[in-house]
């Protein structure tokens, strides 16, 4: 009678089990839900490129803790792109990746704060960093990095080490960070040590497992297609078109890093302007 007692109570409990788990399976995750609701974002005709020229993809470990708990997502913007120049403002620009992530982030307050400084290399970022960390407590940090540093002529080996040591710091203080690579222009394709500091900053991506949106690949090649079409992108003051492929391609890393068990479709390779 004990055995059958026992056979019984086992049988309920895995019965229940089983019903535990359908019920489960019914229910999506937040970030289940939110992955469903989440392509990766249209990129505009002039700003098209494939998405291996886009960006490389890495976890944001952070930032899928806020999708899920729909709060505020904090974006700090450092370098000299977030500063400005030419008819680009970078207010448009943040606004750009705004509302581009509100709309694929549904349900999540996204906040930029611009903190780049004109010229500046990144053992300096690195240090205010630190500070601004404690001061704005953010949740990613967008760093465009590369451009002054080839420009000043920083060693490459110098450069790598800045870039590792500010993002392992970020890491550990539990901030997602996304490199936003160099400026692209045909006047500095044969610079040594412009492609040197290129490499670098790939090195210090893939080393410290971080997105690093292709800035240079992805501009060379939408000016090399558009030839004619758009006007020729200027190396030191971004124009309209160099602040909106950015900003959309810096949301699209986003968003793909993000979720990255979701289908994504391959952007549509921008065909050669007749």
């Amino acid at each position: 009678m004990a055995v059958g007692v026992a056979r019984t109570a086992s049988g309920a409990k895995f019965a229940l089990a089983a019903a535990c788990a359908q019920l489960i399976l019914l229910i999506p995750s937040a970030a289940g839900a939110q992955t469903a609701d989440a392509p990766p974002p249209q990129l505009s005709r002039l700003c098209e490129a494939p998405s291996a020229d886009i960006s490389t993809s890495a976890p944001l470990p952070r930032t899928v803790e806020k999708l899920r708990s729909r709060g505020e997502l904090r974006v700090l913007a450092m370098g000299t792109s977030a500063v400005g120049g030419g008819t680009g403002a970078p207010k448009n620009y943040q606004a750009k990746i705004e509302a581009i992530l509100e709309k694929a982030f549904k349900g999540v307050n996204v906040v930029m704060v611009n903190r780049g400084v004109s010229g500046e290399v990144a053992s300096l970022t690195a240090e205010r960093l630190k500070l601004l960390v404690a001061l704005e407590k953010p949740d990613v940090v967008l760093w465009q990095v590369g451009t002054n540093d080839a420009l000043a002529r920083v060693p490459a080996e110098e450069f790598e080490q800045s870039v590792r040591e500010a993002v392992g710091w970020l890491k550990q203080h539990g901030v997602d960070v996304i490199l936003v690579g160099l400026q692209y222009n045909p006047k500095l394709a044969a610079d040594e040590n412009y492609a040197a500091i290129r490499g670098a900053l790939r090195n210090a991506a893939a080393a410290e497992n971080v997105p690093l949106v292709r800035r240079y690949a992805a501009m060379e090649l939408i000016e090399r297609s558009r030839r004619g079409e758009i006007d020729p992108i200027d190396m030191t003051d971004l124009n309209d078109l160099g602040y909106r492929c950015m900003a959309e391609h810096i949301a699209r890393a986003m968003v793909v890093s993000a979720f990255p068990k979701a289908v994504l479709a391959p952007a549509p390779q921008p065909s050669a302007a007749k």
